[in-house]
């Protein structure tokens, strides 16, 4: 295997880096970043997610770190590639810790909003209602490179196996980076899979949604959670996404116009393009209870203004790592998690796009940073802001 340039790879379940900067690691999610005024001007703007702005989506509790990681036995990894040019992509794992010896496959169901995409290994799942891999997320041309590195880790792990469903999904992330140089290696794969763990993962411009752009603004990775009760005990849903969709951002039912929050900005925006989501739940649910999660988790797209387009890919993986003699939620109780997986999954979009930070890619285009400020004055002015900490 051809050694991968430093400047092109770094990892971190938490944290992610540009590489026009000296790599270093830290736990901690909101990460700095300096960002551009629409005039040029410098300004500092730190990553901070929407509870950070006053933005609280709902009224049931998050898990501690308000993320897919307070579902116990899920760990995130990241593998960001930016060389600070023409290339801004990379990996996000989500990894379920439950899958080894002894339990090989785990409840699941796939929901496909707009099948404009690449989801591979979803038709197995959606026949047979399991999950039998970590799902690895990237860019549009790199899928079929990162599902071969998934193969290659799943026959390590299962020698003498003779059939395996990796599960990968993308959204383009050609306008910012050179899509058709398909990075992504083995190596960067690995990485990402091998060294996820919990706490706070990364967002924003970070693994999979480093050159991604959604609802007029930069884009990324974020993630959320929610507790809620199910039947006799409390249940936590949490939710990852890549968002990289069109429409006009809304927080709270206030749309947020790209146009109206950076008017003078020289901006470009892709056309349509797509998002993935992942729903992990340690609620005992089978695959066909996992399938209406998956299409409630799509829709909570609406919430924040996707336009569900001709070109966007729009999918979502629902899985629950809940103990096989459990037996599943009734019908009848299931109301409560259906709520944290719509609140989940609209929090953790606009942390996707909160969290990210302005981006100049291949060709001169550029996707600007929500800027924080305007947020909070038009969301102040319609009454809709929590007080902040």
């Amino acid at each position: 295997m051809t050694a991968t340039p430093p400047w092109m790879l770094s990892w971190s379940s938490s944290c992610g880096y540009h590489h026009t900067r000296p790599a270093k690691f830290r736990n901690d999610s909101r990460i700095p970043r300096t960002v551009t005024t629409p005039t040029g001007a410098p300004m500092n703007q730190v990553s901070r997610r929407a509870r950070d702005l006053g933005v609280v989506v709902g009224p049931l509790p998050t898990g501690r770190h308000n993320a897919i990681t307070d579902v116990p036995g899920i760990v995130v990894g990241h593998t960001t590639i930016d060389d600070g040019a023409d290339l801004h992509t990379g990996v996000t794992a989500v990894v379920p810790s439950q899958l080894g010896p002894g339990r090989w496959t785990l409840p699941a169901a796939v929901y496909s909003g707009n099948g404009h995409g690449k989801l591979v290994g979803s038709t197995q799942v959606d026949e047979f209602g399991v999950l039998e891999s970590p799902i690895v997320l990237t860019g549009t041309l790199s899928v079929f490179r990162a599902a071969d590195a998934l193969l290659g880790y799943l026959m390590d792990r299962r020698p003498g196996e003779l059939s395996f469903n990796p599960l990968v999904g993308e959204t383009n992330d050609g306008h910012l980076s050179d899509i058709r140089r398909r990075p992504i290696t083995e190596e960067h794969v690995l990485a990402a899979i091998t060294r996820a763990s919990g706490g706070p993962p990364a967002e924003g411009c970070v693994g999979a949604g480093t050159g991604t752009t959604a609802l007029g603004f930069k884009a990324g990775i974020g993630t959320s959670s929610r507790t809620v009760p199910a039947a006799d005990r409390l249940a936590t849903v949490g939710a990852l996404v890549q968002s990289n969709f069109g429409g006009v951002l809304t927080a709270l039912g206030v749309p947020l116009p790209a146009d109206e929050l950076i008017p003078d900005a020289d901006r470009t925006e892709p056309p349509g393009n797509s998002c993935m989501i992942v729903v992990a739940t340690d609620a005992p649910l089978d695959a066909r209870q996992l399938g209406r999660l998956a299409r409630r988790a799509v829709f909570a797209m609406g919430r924040v203004g996707a336009s569900y387009s001709n070109a966007s890919g729009d999918y979502a993986i629902a899985f629950s790592t809940a103990q096989p003699d459990q037996s599943p939620i009734p019908d009848g109780e299931i109301n409560p998690v259906f709520a944290g997986v719509m609140d989940a999954v609209e929090e953790a979009l606009l942390n996707s796009v909160f969290t990210a930070a302005t981006t100049t890619g291949v060709g001169g285009h550029t996707s600007h940073a929500v800027p924080h400020r305007a947020v909070i004055r038009q969301l102040s002015a319609a009454g809709r802001l929590a007080a902040r900490g």
